[in-house]
């Protein structure tokens, strides 16, 4: 194969408010954290074990507005998109490097609230398995650079 590929799905939870950036030119950047679990049994010990990763997320324009406006901190989310590491300089003048998701898609899977009234109802033994909601239209990004 001699195409290359550079995309990433995530199903988490927001570990944080959307943090909006406005420009001069009218866009707009939405950052935010995004934990994703995975949880077994260690077969040593026979614990469980749960290991949280966290994501940056980084959604534009008028995705960033609906996720401002819609999402809040707990909420579960369906992210796709793309990785990208930056390069940027700290106070000090040393490059560090931050690796983010460029999302393209998204779909709200629940709200923090829910969340909760579900998990009280059900007990927190049984699995929550939640019916997506309606998708939001893809955040098309004008600097693409490919030729068709």
């Amino acid at each position: 194969m001699s195409g290359t590929l550079n995309k990433v799905m995530l199903i988490g939870h927001l570990g944080d408010e959307v943090k909006m950036h406005y420009f001069e030119g009218g866009g707009c950047v939405g950052r935010f954290p995004l934990a994703t679990n995975e949880t077994y049994t260690n077969k040593q010990t026979n614990e469980r074990v749960s290991n949280t990763e966290w994501h940056n997320i980084v959604v534009r324009n008028k995705g960033a507005e609906i996720c401002e406006k819609y999402l809040t901190k707990g909420d579960k989310v369906y992210v796709e998109g793309r990785l990208k590491t930056r390069k940027w300089q700290d106070d000090k003048g040393n490059d560090r490097y931050s690796t983010e998701v460029q999302c393209t898609d998204f779909t709200f899977l629940s709200t923090k609230k829910e969340s909760e009234a579900n998990a009280s109802n059900r007990g927190s033994e049984t699995p929550v398995v939640e019916k997506p909601q309606a998708a939001i239209e893809p955040v098309v990004e004008d600097n693409d650079d490919l030729p068709f």
